[in-house]
This record gives C-alpha cells, sequence and structure tokens, in this order.
C-alpha cells in the first residue's frame, strides 16, 4: 500500500486550513489507508514572515531601493525595515492568537510601521468603538501585513498573494503555453521556500523514495509513493505545477496526482500530453473513489501488469491523453465517507486577519472554523449562471441531521474548536432546522454559518430557531434585484421574498450577505440603475448588513454557456487543450457593463458603513444614467406583512423557553410564570387553558420526547378545552408565550 502524501498548494486561506485534505483524510482513515496532508500554504507565510526572511528580501531589494526605481510607498517600508525586523514575530503571534496582552499595544497605534495601506484608518473609532482592541488591533496587523506584502509584490515577486499565487496563470488558460513557458524559468523567492519545505516534508512523508532515488524498476512489494495536489482555485495551479515539477525531477519514485476545485471546472477538456510530463493523473469531481482506484493499481504487484480501470481519471497512455472512466464501481454516498480528519495540519499556528471592518466579511478571514458540508451539491440546482451540469452542483445528496451533529461533535473532540462553517452550495432549510433541533437536543454550544437561498421556507420562526443553535450568519444570492432577471435566472426567488427572508434572518439576530451581480445577459442599464436602488434600501431597512458586486462571467458548464442563444450572447470560443471554463463573449445589448464597477462597489461601501442613503444614485457614477423606477418605500412595504404561521399543518412545534411554572390562583385563573436567558414575564389564563399550556410546554422542553406537529398540538387544544385554536393561538396571552420562544417550523 502507498503512502500518501495530501498537499494544498499556496496560496488559500491563511485563517484556517482549507478543507478539501481534511475530507480526503476521513476517507482513508475510515478505509485504513495511511496517509499525511500539508497546508503548503500556511507553511509558506510563516516561513516567509520571520526576521530571517523579511531581511533576506530586504537585502534583495537594496539595489532597487538605492537605484531609485521604487515607489514611494516601497521606500519608505525599506527604511522603516528594522521596525519591521523587531515587530514580524510579535505580530504573527499576535494574529495567532498567541499574544493577546499585545492587542492594546497594536491598537495604540505607535507600535506598527505604518506605510500606504494605513491612509484608511479614518473609521477606526466608528468601526470597532472604545473597547474593541482585539478587533482593532487585528484589523492594524493585518494593514501591517498587507503593506509587507505590496513591498513583495513590488520588488521580490509580482505574483504573490496572501490568497492566491500567480493567478493570472489560471484564469482561462485554454493552452497550456504560458504555464509551461513560465515553469521552465527558474524558481522565484516565493517558489524556493515552497520546495524547500515541501522537500522537508517529502523527506518525512515518503522516506523510502529520497531524493534522486530511482524505483522506476520497482518489484513487488515495493509500491509508488503518491503525492495528490487538491487544487481548489486558479491561484493554487502555478505552485501546484511548480511542486510536481520538482517531484518530478527530484523523487522519481513518486507518482503524482491533481484534483479539487479547479480540475473539476477548468479541466474537463485536457489533451495538452505536455501537463502529464508534470502530473501522472487528474482526476475529476468527488475524489474518494478515484484516489482509492489510484492507490490500488499503484498497490498491484508489478508482475501482474493490468489495464486500470479508475474512475474520472486522465492519464497518459501510450503517448496519448485517455479518459479513464472505466470503473464499475458507484461513488461513494456521504454518509459513507467519514468525518474530516485535520491530523497533520498546524491548527495552532494559523493566523486571524480582519482585512475590511464589515464584520460579515471578517467570517471568511477572521478565527479558525472546522468545516462540513450539509449536503453534496445544490438542492434547487437550476440557476442560470452556475455549473448546474457539473457534479459539485448538480449530484444533490444530504446527509441526516443526527450524522452531522456526530461529525460536529467528533471534531471539537478533534480540534478544540466549536466554531464551524458549512460550505454548502445552498444549504437546505428542512435539513438547517433539523440540524438545530439535533443541536439543541444534545445540548451543544457551537457556533455555525453557512450559504443559502432566500426562499420562502425561511420563516421568522424557522431563523429564530437557527439562531438558539448557534447560527450567526447566513450569505445568499440575490444576484441581479430585478423580478425580471430573477425569473431568466430561474432563482426561484423574488425582491420581494428576499426581503422578508433577510429581514427574518436579520430580526432573529443572524447576520445576512448577500452576493450581487450586474451585467446578467439582457440587463439593461434601467435594471441595473433599479437593481442598485433596490439594494440601497435593503440595507436601509437594515435587512442585509454586508454585500459584494461581481459582474456576471460566462462559465461553459452553466445553463448560459450550454445554449448561449437564448440569452442573446455571442460566446467567443478558443480551441481547448488545456483550462476551459470563463468564455468571453458579446452581449447583444451591446451595454459596457464594466462602466458601472466602481460606481456599484463605492455605493455599497458606504450602504454597508449605513452612510449615504440620502445620496442620488447619479452621485456614484462620473456619466449619465436615468431615474429609478423604484418606488422609495418598496422594500418597507415588503417588510409590512403578516407571516401565518398555522398555514402548515406538518410543521413541527418547539420551545425554546426555560422550564415555566404555574400557579394555581383563586376563580379558576393559573399564574403561568416564563423564562428565557434575558427575561422573565407572567400570564393569567383561565384554568383548564393554562394547565393544558403548562404541561405542552413542559413536554416540549423535553429533548428525550417525540417533536409534536403543529396539528397534534392544535387537536389537543381542541380536545381538552373545546375552544378554537387560531383564536387562542393569535391572543395576546400568545403573543408573549411565542415571544419567549414557542416556534412553528
Amino acid at each position: 500500500m502507498p503512502k500518501l502524501l495530501l498537499i494544498t498548494p499556496p496560496f488559500t486561506q491563511l485563517n484556517t486550513p482549507y478543507p478539501a485534505t481534511a475530507y480526503l483524510m476521513g476517507f482513508l482513515k475510515k478505509k485504513g489507508i495511511p496517509a499525511d496532508q500539508m497546508d503548503l500554504g500556511i507553511e509558506v507565510i510563516l516561513e516567509l514572515f520571520t526576521p530571517d526572511r523579511l531581511s533576506e528580501m530586504f537585502e534583495m531589494a537594496r539595489p532597487q531601493v538605492q537605484g531609485g526605481d521604487v515607489t514611494a510607498n516601497v521606500a519608505r517600508i525599506f527604511a522603516l525595515r528594522e521596525e519591521y525586523l523587531a515587530t514580524i514575530s510579535s505580530v504573527i503571534a499576535f494574529l495567532q492568537g498567541k499574544q493577546p496582552t499585545l492587542a492594546r499595544q497594536i491598537a495604540s497605534e505607535n507600535f506598527l510601521p505604518q506605510a500606504k495601506r494605513f491612509d484608511q484608518l479614518a473609521e477606526l473609532d466608528l468601526a470597532f468603538g472604545a473597547m474593541g482592541h482585539q478587533d482593532k488591533a487585528k484589523h492594524l496587523a493585518t494593514l501591517y501585513l498587507e503593506d509587507l506584502s505590496d513591498f513583495i509584490v513590488e520588488c521580490i515577486d509580482p505574483d504573490f498573494g496572501f490568497s492566491r499565487y500567480a493567478e493570472r496563470l489560471g484564469r482561462s488558460a485554454n493552452n497550456f503555453d504560458e504555464l509551461h513557458a513560465k515553469l521552465q524559468e527558474p524558481p522565484t523567492y516565493i517558489d524556493t521556500i515552497t520546495l524547500e519545505l515541501l522537500d522537508k516534508k517529502l523527506a518525512k512523508s515518503f522516506p523510502q523514495a529520497a531524493a534522486k532515488s530511482n524505483i522506476a524498476n520497482r518489484q513487488s512489494p515495493i509500491a509508488y509513493p503518491l503525492a495528490c495536489f487538491s487544487v481548489p482555485f486558479p491561484g493554487n495551479l502555478y505552485s501546484a505545477f511548480r511542486c510536481a515539477q520538482h517531484i518530478k525531477s527530484n523523487y522519481p519514485g513518486v507518482k503524482t496526482a491533481m484534483g479539487g476545485g479547479f480540475p473539476n471546472t477548468e479541466l474537463r477538456s485536457v489533451s495538452d500530453i505536455r501537463v502529464f510530463g508534470y502530473f501522472d493523473y487528474i482526476t475529476l469531481d468527488d475524489g474518494e473513489l478515484p484516489l482509492e482506484l489510484l492507490i490500488n493499481h499503484l498497490s498491484a504487484p508489478a508482475a501482474e501488469p493490468v489495464k486500470p480501470l479508475f474512475k474520472r481519471t486522465f492519464h497518459l497512455e501510450n503517448g496519448e491523453v485517455i479518459y479513464n472512466d472505466f470503473a464499475l464501481q458507484r461513488d461513494y454516498r456521504q454518509s459513507e465517507v467519514g468525518t474530516p480528519d485535520y491530523k497533520g495540519l498546524p491548527l495552532d499556528r494559523y493566523v486571524s486577519v480582519i482585512e475590511i471592518t464589515n464584520p460579515m466579511h471578517s467570517l471568511w478571514s477572521d478565527g479558525r472554523w472546522n468545516k462540513l458540508t450539509m449536503a453534496h451539491g445544490c438542492y434547487w440546482g437550476k440557476c442560470t449562471f452556475c455549473d448546474v451540469s457539473l457534479d459539485y452542483i448538480g449530484n444533490y445528496q444530504p446527509v441526516q441531521s443526527t450524522m452531522l451533529v456526530d461529525r460536529m461533535e467528533e471534531l471539537i473532540d478533534q480540534t478544540g474548536e466549536t466554531g464551524f462553517h458549512f460550505v454548502d452550495e445552498a444549504a437546505p432549510p428542512a435539513l438547517m432546522r433539523d440540524l438545530a433541533l439535533e443541536i439543541i437536543r444534545r445540548k451543544l454550544r457551537v457556533t455555525w454559518w453557512t450559504n443559502i437561498r432566500f426562499e420562502k421556507s425561511f420563516t421568522p420562526d424557522l431563523c429564530r430557531l437557527l439562531q438558539a443553535s448557534g447560527c450567526i450568519a447566513v450569505s445568499g444570492g440575490l444576484e441581479v434585484a430585478s423580478d425580471r432577471l430573477l425569473d431568466l435566472i430561474k432563482k426561484g426567488v423574488t425582491v420581494t421574498q428576499v426581503a422578508r427572508v433577510t429581514g427574518a434572518f436579520t430580526d432573529a439576530g443572524i447576520m445576512v450577505h448577500s452576493y450581487l451581480m450586474y451585467g446578467y445577459p439582457t440587463q439593461t442599464v434601467q435594471e441595473t440603475v433599479d437593481s442598485l436602488e433596490m439594494v440601497r434600501q435593503l440595507f436601509q431597512a437594515g435587512v442585509i448588513q454586508s454585500g459584494f458586486w461581481h459582474q456576471f462571467a460566462l462559465t461553459a458548464h452553466s445553463p448560459v454557456g450550454l445554449d448561449p442563444d437564448s440569452y442573446n450572447i455571442i460566446p467567443h470560443y478558443n480551441e481547448i487543450t488545456f483550462a476551459n471554463n470563463d468564455v468571453q463573449f458579446t452581449d447583444a445589448t451591446g451595454i459596457d457593463h464594466e462602466q458601472f464597477s466602481y460606481g456599484l462597489k463605492k455605493s455599497l461601501l458606504n450602504y454597508m458603513h449605513g452612510l449615504c442613503f440620502d445620496y442620488p444614485l447619479s452621485e456614484w457614477f462620473e456619466f449619465p444614467i436615468p431615474q429609478t423606477n423604484i418606488a422609495p418605500d418598496f422594500i418597507a412595504d415588503c417588510l409590512d406583512y403578516e407571516h401565518d404561521q398555522l398555514s402548515r399543518s406538518n410543521a413541527r412545534i418547539v420551545w425554546l423557553g426555560g422550564e415555566p411554572s404555574c400557579l394555581t390562583l383563586e376563580d379558576g385563573v393559573l399564574e403561568l410564570s416564563l423564562f428565557d436567558r434575558r427575561d422573565a414575564d407572567h400570564l393569567l389564563l383561565p384554568l383548564e387553558i393554562g394547565k393544558w399550556l403548562y404541561d405542552k410546554l413542559i413536554d416540549l422542553g423535553d429533548a428525550e420526547e417525540e417533536p409534536l406537529s403543529l396539528e397534534r398540538f392544535r387537536f389537543s387544544f381542541e380536545t381538552v378545552t373545546g375552544e378554537s385554536f387560531e383564536e387562542f393561538w393569535y391572543t395576546e396571552e400568545m403573543e408573549m408565550v411565542r415571544a419567549y420562544g414557542l416556534l412553528v417550523v
């Protein structure tokens, strides 16, 4: 059985591991297959930002600086190099959570050297307040690192970035020429560090395949070690190839494979044989079965040559690229793949940063989150801009709530962390409800967030339940805030519905982030302006706290990409021998959507800070735009509605409040006392009704009791009291009970 090394190449996130290798490690552990994993990105960052490496880079930059070939910003950083060398270790330790007392000194703004990134400090007190030392200090320390990043980009390596490296080479690389040419150049300074760290890990993981060894003429029972690179994004691609090249040159006894999000979406048509001078295998879609079959093949005795039967795997055969999908085994279901395993990753060394002051955005970069998935794929799977034809979207498989919470408890024991990011394409509302109920039933105290669709199933009561289980934030796509375009997108929502759902989440204390789109095919200038007005009103109403505009991009695997004529666009296809996903196109409207980019993003930044709601929309653009057709109170009117809690007889009744108490008074009256984490209240009810309600709340508060349906709850009330349930439900007394946590979900 070969030893496996799973590698995430530079760079993804600073604050938490990208989960792909941990998912595979969990599967391999369940199958009894020995493996290691490595987040090469965080290892490179931690090596790069040390006094020794910074000192090397300052010396490398000295000729440029002394020759006057740098910007004033870099000249300042170089002049302050001793300050950077003196503070870098402390800053990294602070961002790792190891020196929390340093926060006050950093927050004083007299501790860190400051360059161009610190020009944006005017609103710090507004953002963090007088007591927000930790977050303010994290933000300042992040600006400090970004200043150093600017220095590296200008003087050392123009391809450097904290969450990507040489991303340009991986974007829409229809042929392999440019990337291949780059790989023939000498390694960069960043490459050198990367390969040094890789060598150390290879020596530890594959001692039987020491550098320059050659076991090409292997004999049983020797097996090939396998280095597997998980490449999620274009910004990981170059480093993956550089590492694979290094392995091929120095470890001929090690086979290389690539999988992950980038090949899953971009390399489905690869045919250039040069690619396979770097990688022996490229697998698509879910990696568990393809990886298992590779392992079995590489473990087979050399005396028994057989034609390999792989799953969704490209490799060379007789000098030609073939797509080997000949294995008959079915893929593993999500219930069979095991719990992610983070063993081998330096969980205590990740770096939490706060890039901007928006609290929702900080979730992506601040804190270490355990990653889990409620469901493989998307339960909706219809959005026309999305890659719904591919497995990662189209193959929907939910995981049972009990198994999800089992995995959460395993990860808490394994990592010591109680924060979870469910990385679903769109978490299913019914499964989120069941997950919340199971978390509450087990009395877990966890924090979690996920991605959703803003659909009507998210009622105010369901949002309250999710919040009670630890949900702190959701992100979802509003896309184009136009009902015509939402229908064309097949989003399955309306602007009115989005407003009400985001209002329900916000009222429950759950932050909301919205993905916004402009430039969708057939979108008019008027619709862009009206969409911005909708967004302005949503922020002004306070139902969305965060958002991000992106321009529509045509992908080859989306419904628009598969049927462009239906959307009045003309795609510009190139010959594909390497990557194929983003497709350039001409919109038949002839509108230059790019011209709206700056104004949309600038307005949004102000709206997120609660500013400039009274500005006319024309203020954000340097060219004339039409007046909006949206009524100024459109969103406010959408939010002025009553939700019918009793419309679904199969809904469940849930009690989130504390254990009530009761006292029988004279004249057939019962006093019911209600408690929650903050308040207590008392209400008077007729004895028979009060006794029935008290008993039901006690039963509902018992975690071992079976969930009670609304229909049974209604039937019980009417049987015991002979009264009308609807009339009782809408009394002032029941309004108070509902406020204390009696939910219909």
